[in-house]
């Protein structure tokens, strides 16, 4: 059972990489229903593109979900402010367990990470069946394997990329086609944006996620560390267990 959800999920691959993301989107919504979700962030460019496909796609209804660290830029907050005005989303806002987060930055960058976003993003994914996320394989060596779908054995649910194979270039194109309204300080050299406490500038030539933890031996918040296929990295899918 555990290898025929492998197989599904790269029959699924298979499908999903000859198709452009607004039928992937449509793909996810026929095959998870109401157990699916969308995370955006309002601060990369990514997110707000598949925000605009998604609600041209699947409807304003759609369940979108964000987390408030604590420590966004205020522009953060004003895209979403926008966002939300522009799309008629009412997007679900996740925030710390105020008893796991004293003081104004926790002790190490992996404390912090975990408290105040892998643990809300963990309430956010509960019952749900699949996650629609903004990954792309040009932001970072860490992501060059991503897929259109994949097990997510940190969350148990399955993850949906519909920009998998996108460029920076492909999703500035597309803001610049449809009017996308994009967080403010991409104008200011920031090309993926986090907390204030650990979100710096690009400079020419870096790595799109450079600026994210740029003094620490650190590339992911523990959101999207596991990326590959479920079932080929001895973690059970779904289907491995009688659904298909």
């Amino acid at each position: 059972r555990e290898r025929r959800g492998a197989e599904v999920e790269r029959e699924w691959n298979a499908a999903l990489e000859r198709v452009v993301p607004q039928e992937i989107l449509r793909w996810a919504r026929e095959t998870f229903g109401d157990g699916l979700t969308m995370a955006c962030s309002f601060g990369g460019v990514s997110g707000m593109v598949l925000l605009d496909m998604a609600v041209k796609e699947l409807g304003a209804d759609l369940s979108v979900f964000t987390l408030d660290t604590g420590f966004l830029f205020p522009e953060t907050h004003a895209t979403r402010d926008e966002a939300t005005r522009r799309y008629g989303i009412r997007p679900l806002v996740m925030v710390p367990v105020p008893s796991a987060t004293p003081g104004p930055r926790l002790p190490s960058v992996e404390a912090c990470c975990a408290a105040r976003k892998v643990e809300p993003n963990r309430r956010a994914l509960a019952g749900k069946s699949a996650w629609i996320a903004g990954l792309r394989r040009d932001q970072s060596k860490t992501r060059a394997r991503v897929s259109p779908i994949s097990w997510d054995a940190e969350f148990a649910l399955y993850k949906i990329a519909p920009l998998w194979a996108w460029t920076e270039d492909d999703c500035w194109d597309y803001v610049k086609a449809h009017d996308v309204p994009v967080n403010p300080l991409h104008s200011q050299g920031y090309a993926s944006i986090g907390c204030t406490t650990c979100t710096r500038a690009v400079a020419p030539g870096e790595d799109l996620r450079a600026g994210r933890w740029a003094d620490e031996e650190k590339t992911e918040c523990g959101l999207h560390l596991k990326i590959t296929p479920g079932p080929d990295n001895g973690e059970k899918s779904p289907l491995s267990g009688g659904r298909g």
